[in-house]
C-alpha cells in the first residue's frame, strides 16, 4: 500500500482505547451484575482478550453497538488460551488466572511469543501460582493456588502490565494487594477500579487495593490517545493542517506526546476538558507550526511508550538535533520498533543514531521519492509511516494487514481528512 502526502482539514473520531477496553473486559468478570460497555475498541487486540474471557468460562453478549460483561468465576479452559498479539492480554489474564486459582496454558502467535513474560510470571510466582515458560516466553502453563503467599509487590522496572496483572491477581483471589516501585506508568487499572467502587489508593508510585465487590457501573471507552496521537503528529508536520480530534481520552500518563510537542513549538489546544468513567477526555485541537529540536528524558518518554516513533518523526521535521531517552522498552514491542522506526526515517533520508537507550534525530527535508518501507507486521509502525509520508511525500509499505490490530478503520479516516 502507498501512503500518500497532503495536508489534513477538520475532525476525526478514533476507536475506544485500547487499554481502557481490555480492562472494562476483564472487570465486568468481577462485578456485582451484568457491565454494559460501550465503545470498545474494535480491533483484534481487544477481542483476542474477550475470546480468552469466554474460554474462560464468562459470558460476554453484544447489544446493538455495546457489549455485556456477565460476572461468573474463571474456570480451567478447555483449550490454550490464544492472545494473539496483545502482550496486554496474555500478562493482565495471568494475572487474574493466577488469582482465580485454576489451570491454564497461554500461547500466541509469533510476534508475541517473543516478547518477555517473566517479568510478570516472576511476581506472580511469589503470589503463589505455578508458572513454567520457554525460557521467558510463551507458551506458558499457569497452576494457581488456593495459598496465597506474597501479596506485597515490588516493580523491578515501571510497567502497567505487570502492575494490572498484580492488581488483578488480588481482584481474583478477594486478597489486599500493594504493589510498589511504579513510576507514573498507567494508570488505567487503578482509575477503572476506583470508578467501580473498589476500595483503592495510588499515587503514581505505590497502589494499595482491598478487596472490596465492584459495582456494575456502566462504562463509555473513551477514544484512543495513541490512535489520536498518529493524527495529531500528521497535522503538527503537515504544512495547512488544522484538526480537531473528538473525544479523545488524555489521561496525563498516557499524554507525554502532547508535553513534548509543545515543547517542540506545536500548536496544540485541547478543548471541552471533561471526566468520563473516571478518565480525563478533551477534543484536541492541533495546526501546522515549524517545530525546533528538544531533549526527552525518560520520564516523559514513559508517558509516551507507545508514541515515541511519531516523537521521532517529528523531530526529522524540527530544526536541530533531538534526543529521545528511555526508548529501551520499545525493542521488544510487536517488533524491534527502536530499528523499525530507524528504518522508516532512513527511507525518506534522516539520520539517526540509535543507543541502548536512546535515539538522535538530526532534524531535516525528509523526502519519501516513493520509497518502500517494512512494517515487521506491526500496525503502530504502518501507521508512523503513514504519518510521514503526509509531509516527506508518497510511501509505501510493505503490507498494512496489521491495521486491523487497533484501528481497522484508520486509512479511512485518514483520506477523509486530507480530502476535506
Amino acid at each position: 500500500m502507498t501512503f500518500q502526502s497532503g495536508r489534513l482539514r477538520g475532525s476525526v473520531g478514533v476507536p475506544g482505547d485500547k487499554s481502557i477496553s481490555h480492562r472494562a473486559l476483564i472487570a465486568g468478570t468481577r462485578c456485582n451484575e451484568p457491565l454494559v460497555v460501550s465503545n470498545l475498541n474494535p480491533g483484534r487486540d481487544v477481542e483476542a482478550t474477550r475470546a480468552a474471557l469466554v474460554a474462560l468460562g464468562v459470558r460476554i453478549a453484544r447489544d446493538g453497538d455495546d457489549q455485556i460483561v456477565h460476572p461468573a468465576a474463571l474456570a480451567a479452559p478447555p483449550q490454550t488460551l490464544d492472545c494473539m498479539n496483545s502482550g496486554s492480554t496474555a500478562r493482565m489474564l495471568l494475572g487474574a488466572c493466577a488469582g482465580a486459582g485454576i489451570v491454564a496454558r497461554f500461547d500466541g502467535d509469533e510476534s508475541l511469543r517473543r516478547r518477555p513474560m517473566e517479568p510478570v510470571a516472576a511476581q506472580l510466582r511469589a503470589f503463589g501460582a505455578r508458572i513454567e515458560t520457554e525460557a521467558g516466553h510463551l507458551p506458558l502453563r499457569l497452576e494457581g493456588r488456593p495459598q496465597i503467599e506474597t501479596r506485597h509487590f515490588i516493580l523491578l522496572s515501571p510497567s502497567a502490565q505487570v502492575k494490572s496483572a498484580l492488581l488483578f491477581a488480588g481482584l481474583f483471589a478477594g486478597v489486599p494487594v500493594r504493589v510498589d516501585g511504579d513510576r507514573g506508568s498507567r494508570d488505567h487499572t487503578e482509575r477503572l477500579l476506583a470508578y467501580l467502587g473498589a476500595k483503592i489508593e495510588w499515587d503514581q508510585r505505590s497502589v494499595k487495593l482491598e478487596p472490596e465487590p465492584l459495582e456494575a457501573k456502566p462504562i463509555d471507552v473513551a477514544g484512543d490517545f495513541s490512535s489520536a496521537a498518529f493524527f495529531m503528529t500528521a497535522a503538527a508536520i503537515t504544512p495547512g493542517s488544522s484538526i480537531l480530534v473528538c473525544d479523545a481520552g488524555v489521561n496525563p500518563t498516557r499524554t507525554g506526546l502532547l508535553d513534548a510537542l509543545a515543547a517542540m513549538g506545536a500548536a496544540i489546544e485541547l478543548r471541552n476538558p471533561r471526566t468520563s468513567c473516571g478518565e480525563p477526555v478533551a477534543d484536541i485541537a492541533v495546526e501546522y507550526r515549524p517545530l525546533t529540536a528538544t531533549a526527552i528524558g525518560s520520564d516523559l518518554a514513559l508517558r509516551a511508550i507507545d508514541e515515541l516513533p511519531l516523537l521521532a518523526i517529528a523531530a526529522a521535521f524540527a530544526t536541530g538535533t533531538t534526543t529521545i531517552a528511555g526508548i529501551a522498552p520499545l525493542r521488544s514491542k510487536e517488533s524491534d520498533r527502536v530499528a523499525a522506526t530507524a528504518g522508516l526515517l532512513a527511507a525518506v533520508g534522516i539520520e539517526v543514531a540509535a543507543g541502548p537507550n536512546s535515539l538522535t534525530i538530526a532534524g531535516g527535508t525528509p523526502g519519501a521519492g516513493n520509497a518502500v518501507a517494512k512494517t515487521h507486521g506491526d500496525h503502530r509502525i504502518v501507521m508512523a509511516a503513514a504519518v510521514l509520508a503526509c509531509a516527506a511525500g508518497p510511501l509505501t509499505v510493505d503490507s498494512d494487514a496489521s491495521l486491523d490490530v487497533s484501528f481497522p478503520g484508520f486509512s479511512a479516516a485518514l483520506e477523509r481528512l486530507r480530502a476535506a
